[in-house]
């Protein structure tokens, strides 16, 4: 019997938009096993990970990152993280399926099982306070500028009233925005010029070599003598650590980029989701490799090993194809 935690699917969309609002560092803290917790952060992309913590060991984890002299803002469901969630500068609990001591130790409590909802709750909470600050200035602003023209006998007191009573009115009329939807204007579409197109399908052709390595390692693999094997994985695994990973995370800052400039859902959160399973087929090689120990791997081993480089050969191709077919369509005319 195997028993597994599936990872929310919304979650790399959530940390990938996480990142766009100004976060700086994501850190997965969790009880789980360390090779567990490590294969997860890979996926996800996350900052760091610290594993098998206990309720206490969390806590201690958000006052280290407070140390680092920003707000700590903490995620959690579980029982075990009530405390971190009181002593975070912000505290956010899953009340759908969460535990109840995780929701009133919180200080948000997202009623629906949906983690998406974080990014929205950010959005409204950051309008919110700029409508607020602006109408503060605002009010202000047109009050000293009232004060002014009333000493100087340009207003009658009369006059005076009622101008701050039209301040007043305008002020509270700006801040109802808040409940309203963010007015949208037409922004860009997103391009690339001919020069950034020539650029990434070169990047593609360099990486050529490193994608065949994949295929032609797989099927040799059981065909080499132990050590010859793990030389080969060893050198497969750093050449896609230092050329093929690298690549990704530019093509993350492009993605960035064309969603910056396009007032519409993430068209590019598939791509984004491809270059996830890349990391974790990367990493799980690594584990994989290290396991043997210098041991002979066994034949199940040796075809798991196979299948999982076919697999990211795979995939590796066809996300090429299909970043170099997008790229195309957003090509400048």
């Amino acid at each position: 019997m195997l028993l597994a935690d599936q990872i929310r699917p919304e979650a790399g969309c959530v940390l990938r938009h996480l990142r766009e609002t100004g976060i700086a560092r994501i850190v997965l803290v969790t009880g789980d096993r360390a090779d567990l917790a490590a294969g997860v952060g890979a996926f996800l992309g996350v900052d760091d990970v610290i594993s098998e913590m206990k309720p206490e060991d969390k806590t201690s984890a958000v006052e280290k990152e407070r140390a680092r002299g920003r707000p700590v803002l903490m995620i959690g469901d579980g029982v075990n993280d009530a405390p971190a969630l009181a002593a975070a500068d912000v505290g956010i609990a899953m009340g759908a399926r969460g535990a109840a001591a995780s929701s009133e130790a919180a200080d948000v409590v997202i009623l629906v099982d949906r983690l998406d909802r974080l990014v929205d709750a950010l959005h409204i909470a950051r309008r919110s306070r700029r409508i607020a600050v602006q109408s503060v200035y605002v009010g202000i602003g047109l009050s000293v500028a009232g004060m002014i023209a009333a000493a100087f006998g340009y207003l009658t007191p009369v006059e005076g009233a009622l101008f701050q009573e039209a301040i007043d009115v305008a002020v509270v009329l700006n801040a109802l925005r808040a409940l309203g939807p963010p007015v949208s204007f037409a922004m860009t579409s997103p391009r690339l010029s001919n020069e950034d197109l020539q650029r990434l399908e070169a990047e593609h052709k360099a990486l050529a070599d490193l994608v065949d390595d994949i295929g032609m390692t797989a099927d040799r693999l059981k065909r080499l003598p132990l050590e010859e094997a793990m030389d080969e994985l060893e050198r497969l695994d750093r050449g896609l650590r230092d050329r093929l990973l690298p690549h990704e995370k530019k093509d993350e800052q492009v993605y960035a980029q064309l969603r910056q400039k396009k007032a519409a859902p993430d068209i590019l959160a598939g791509m984004s989701r491809t270059h996830m399973e890349i990391q974790r087929q990367i990493h799980n090689l690594a584990v994989m490799r290290k396991a043997f120990d210098g041991k002979a791997p066994t034949e199940t081993q040796l075809n798991e090993i196979q299948r999982l480089l076919h697999g990211l050969e795979a995939i590796t191709r066809l996300h090429f194809a299909q970043e170099e077919e997008i790229y195309r369509s957003l090509e400048v005319e």
